[in-house]
């Protein structure tokens, strides 16, 4: 079984590359997006992509296209997300985010190529496959990243700032701006795998419950976090009157919920037997983390 660690270092060593295949890309924009790109993070998107796909009997190599689609896709949402006209913020893993450094028409181009150029390495790779898995795999993630998932989650986390908690609204956001991106690597790497629909359906369930403990624990970490561990600014959420499941729960209900969906991710995943190890551990990991 592979380690987090290994995943990563194939994904650090992957994107060091995958923008240099652009020769007539002007300097200056593939300089702002790997500045972005290559500043670190956990790399949870890709590495559950390859981590899935192995689970369900394919390998890293034909995943890997997606995986490091996927991490560019996730690098533009936070480019985009980070800019004045949103959330505003000058800090992301302890660095200026990239509006402060390189201003904010360079971010916006520097977002719109991440998020061209993913489309266009998952193509090359589809086109060169004898059957529809890229295609299909590309599809997934497209569409949890488009107007029916992470987009329509930020807009709907956008129109309710400053409005009354609403139950129905957090879970609404909760679900496209964060768990969308988090059960399309799940999605696309069964595919890429070759399983049927049953097998799919159970990484959709693990990606779901998983990406709502995930953006729980986000929520809790604004308010009981620090910004040198997280290496972005605490307390935002708040500040903005963010819809979050600390101002719905509170912090005790919240962590209590973040349990819960964790059970209910480690759960789906039961008809992978043994293979799925990895990712019912990675949930278990990251109930816990401080970042």
């Amino acid at each position: 079984m592979q380690t987090v660690k290994a995943y990563q270092e194939m994904v650090e060593s992957a994107l060091k590359d995958c923008l240099r295949t652009q020769p007539a890309a002007a300097a200056s924009l593939v300089e702002a997006m790997e500045y972005s790109l290559l500043s670190g993070g956990k790399r949870i998107r890709p590495i559950l992509l390859l981590a899935s796909c192995e689970m369900g009997g394919g390998t890293c190599a034909e995943a890997m296209p997606y995986a490091l689609a996927l991490e560019m896709i996730h690098t533009y949402s936070c480019i985009h997300d980070d800019l004045p006209a949103m959330d505003d913020d000058a800090l992301r893993r302890n660095r200026p985010t990239n509006h402060v450094v390189y201003g904010e028409a360079m971010a916006i181009l520097a977002g719109d190529g991440l998020l061209t150029e993913a489309g266009a390495m998952m193509l090359r790779d589809a086109m060169h496959r004898s059957d529809l898995r890229g295609t299909r795999a590309a599809e997934a993630i497209l569409r949890r990243a488009g107007i029916a998932g992470m987009v329509s989650g930020q807009v709907m986390d956008m129109q309710m700032e400053g409005k009354p908690i609403d139950r129905d609204a957090v879970t609404y956001i909760h679900t496209h701006k964060t768990a969308d991106l988090l059960t399309a690597p799940l999605e696309a790497g069964l595919i890429l795998a070759g399983c049927g629909d049953e097998a799919v359906a159970a990484g959709i369930c693990y990606g779901q419950h998983l990406g709502l403990a995930f953006q729980q624990m986000d929520d809790l970490l604004d308010v009981i976090g620090d910004t040198e561990s997280l290496g972005k600014q605490v307390g935002m959420d708040a500040l903005e009157g963010k819809q979050t499941w600390v101002a719905l729960r509170g912090v005790e209900g919240t962590r209590e919920d973040i349990r819960e969906e964790t059970r209910k991710a480690v759960d789906a995943l039961a008809c992978f037997g043994e293979r799925a190890a990895f990712l019912q551990e990675l949930a278990m990991d990251l109930t816990h983390r401080v970042r």
